[in-house]
Parts: structure tokens; sequence; C-alpha cells
């Protein structure tokens, strides 16, 4: 198994065991010495709009581990040691203890004051989530009760992150990948911003949720330690760009 962290840059790593750091759109940026998403069957050029996910796809077709998970190089799922308030990531083999085919790991819910839809259409284009609930109607209509559900929610399992069985995860991917490619057909994105054309990366990370729902999967979730010891940064930036996109 392999729990692969995602970064561009280069950075201080925890040493731990099957832990692999993979840089993401290495196609479009200097090589930094590690693993790459641009090598074997990958779509690293699209980075800037999949973000994350240039990774994951080169995980999905050059790779056979399992289970298999995604962190970030300053998002770790961590535990308290035993009788200690101190931190510490997990360990692949606690995953390996927990997940199976009934079961994934995901972070901590995160609680929104607005439901998913109305946060997206907040911070994004709401023409854009309309357009992937009408993609998946279309491609996978059974999914669609689990989509609005989520929609309606107001807390989201984020960052992107999990561990799950090889197979749960051949499945996700060829569900996910499916809709954003026939999403990208359709979207123009010369008017967006840097920051909103990362829109594939924005929507995946609210149709995990959706592929969790809809295949009824337990949630074991983790805490997210930030090895920056900036939580919430994330988050706070697409508040931050929300309120611009509303001033302007």
């Amino acid at each position: 198994m392999s729990i692969y962290i995602a970064l561009h840059k280069q950075c201080d790593l925890p040493d731990l065991e099957h832990y692999i750091p993979i840089q993401v759109g290495a196609a479009l940026h200097p090589k930094l010495g590690y693993l790459a998403d641009d090598e074997g069957n990958n779509i690293s050029e699209k980075n800037a709009n999949f973000c994350e996910l240039t990774a994951l796809y080169y995980i999905w077709k050059n790779t056979d581990d399992t289970p298999v998970g995604l962190v970030h190089y300053r998002r770790f799922f961590y535990q308290k040691k035993y009788r200690s308030d101190e931190k510490q990531i997990v360990k692949y083999q606690t995953f390996c203890n927990i997940v199976n085919e009934e079961t994934v790991v995901l972070p901590q819910k995160h609680y929104f004051r607005r439901n998913n839809y109305e946060q997206y259409s907040m911070l994004h284009q709401k023409k854009d989530m309309d357009l992937c609930r009408s993609v998946i109607y279309d491609f996978s209509p059974e999914y669609d009760e689990a989509f609005q559900a989520v929609m309606a929610q107001k807390y989201i399992y984020p960052y992107n992150m999990f561990v799950m069985t090889r197979k749960n995860f051949e499945h996700y991917m060829e569900w996910l990948f499916t809709i954003l490619f026939r999403m990208e057909k359709l979207c123009d994105l010369s008017d967006y911003d840097a920051y909103n054309q990362r829109i594939f990366g924005f929507l995946s990370e609210r149709l995990l949720n959706v592929w969790v729902m809809k295949n009824n999967l337990k949630i074991v979730s983790f805490p997210v330690y930030n090895n920056t010891e900036t939580i919430g940064k994330h988050l706070m930036e697409e508040l931050e760009n929300g309120i611009k996109k509303i001033m302007r």
C-alpha cells in the first residue's frame, strides 16, 4: 500500500514508511526529484484546472497499490499519541487495519453556515455546479439523489484526502474522471481568474462526498494536521476569494 503526498515544491516531509511524495503539475514546472505525475499515462499538463487530481490520475493509471490514499504536503491525517496531547501522523498500518470494501478514511467534517450548493455558488461559479449535476444525471442518474443530498448539507469532508481499497479507488476514479472530462469539454474558462480555473479540483472535493454517500461506505474520519500550522488556510483562501468576487 502507499499513501501519496501531493506537493508542488521542495519541503520538509515526515519520514514515514509507505508515504510517497508525488509532484503535481510536473509537466509544467522544473522537476523536484520526487515521483512526478508527468510519467507514464498522465494528465500532468492539466494541473492548473485539476489541481491534485493530476496526481490521482497518475496513481490510478500507473500503480496498483492497495489500500491507496492521498494527503498533501501540508496536510496529514493525525491522531493523538496514547495518553498524550501530542499529534502523531497516522501510520500506514493503522489504515490497513481500518480500510476494507465497506469503509473509507476521510478527514473530519468541516461545517459551513450555508449548504454546500450555496457555499460553492458564493465562492465559485454557480453555473459550474449546475452543469456538474446535469452531467451526472446524464452519465449516472442513480447518483442524482446523493448529489442533491450532499448539496443540501452544511458540512463537507474536505481536501480531497482519503484512504480506500484499490477496488473502491478504481471505481471512484472511473466515475469521477468520466464526469470531469465531460465537463471539461463543455466549460469555457477563458474569463476565469487563476483561482477559479482550479474548477475541477474544487468540484471533485464535493464529488468525493457524493460518491461515498451513494456507495453507502462507512466513514472513519481523522483530524487533519497542517504542518505549516495554518489550520483552515485552505477554507480561508476560498472565503477571501469569494469576498473579492462579491466586491467586484
